[in-house]
């Protein structure tokens, strides 16, 4: 009886996985779409396909975040401390390195403008080696 539980267990965990990956494309596909679309499929003076496309990246982007839920609910208790720690340590790496960004420009001390596209990736870097730690820690 434990195999199979543990059998639908990992069946639900990889469906989920990939639930999640291809939301994440089509996040990402809605994403580009509205950032190059003004520019490459249609006129940038056309406020209605640009809003257009902007309202499906949020409604795509509400989907990314059911599916990351689902996700986390199907993972094993020691995957979820693992991944929640992780997002503990990025949420607050971004609190503090944002708001220590908007400061310092403020104050006239940054030198050249860093885009929003850098602090994702800045992000996305502190919330895998965050994960790899926790990877580690948990052995």
């Amino acid at each position: 009886m434990q195999a199979h539980n543990e059998t639908g267990a990992y069946r639900d965990s990889l469906r989920t996985t990939v639930r999640l990956a291809l939301w994440t494309s089509a996040w990402a596909a809605t994403l580009a779409l509205a950032k190059f679309g003004p520019g490459l499929l249609w006129d940038s003076r056309q406020p209605v396909a640009s809003w257009a496309a902007v309202a499906v990246n949020l409604v795509v982007g509400i989907g990314w975040i059911v599916a990351f839920a689902r996700f986390l609910r199907a993972q094993d208790d020691l995957q979820r401390k693992i991944m929640q720690d992780a997002l503990t340590v990025t949420l607050g790496v971004g609190w503090v390195a944002g708001f220590g960004y908007v400061v310092a420009d403020t104050a006239g001390l940054v030198a050249y403008d860093v885009g929003i596209a850098v602090f994702a990736v800045f992000l996305g870097a502190v919330y895998l080696a965050a994960v790899i730690v926790g990877k580690i820690r948990y052995r």
